[in-house]
């Protein structure tokens, strides 16, 4: 995921917290905030120290990004994203955690498509 793509400050995240809408399963949080028409998707990914060490955390994270690699261009663009890994993650494959990642998502009506997997 390159750089442009992800919310970095607190203040971008504090913003989607206060003012966006959010989805839940067991697995993850999806806060989701629709920006102005012109703008790209932007992701905020977290990971609580609940969950595991730093190598766990960091696993976590980089199979998150990676599914969000896949899955962006099937996406919206004008949102900024929240997503937050539960308990659950920390015992989950990289297809257990796509699988239940896109279900969220397509609760929280995510996808452009209607026919997406």
């Amino acid at each position: 995921m390159k750089r442009q793509y992800s919310l970095k400050k607190n203040e971008d995240f504090q913003n989607v917290f206060k003012h966006g809408k959010s989805v839940a399963n067991r697995q993850f949080v999806v806060y989701q905030l629709v920006g102005d028409e012109k703008a790209s998707i932007r992701f905020g990914l977290s990971v609580s120290k609940k969950i595991g060490n730093a190598v766990m955390r960091n696993r976590i994270k980089r199979l998150m990004k990676e599914i969000l690699r896949e899955l962006s261009p099937e996406m919206y663009q004008n949102r900024d994203i929240v997503i937050i890994a539960r308990k659950p993650t920390a015992d989950m494959d990289y297809y257990q955690m796509k699988k239940s990642l896109t279900h969220v998502m397509k609760v929280a009506k995510l996808f452009r498509k209607k026919s997406h997997v």
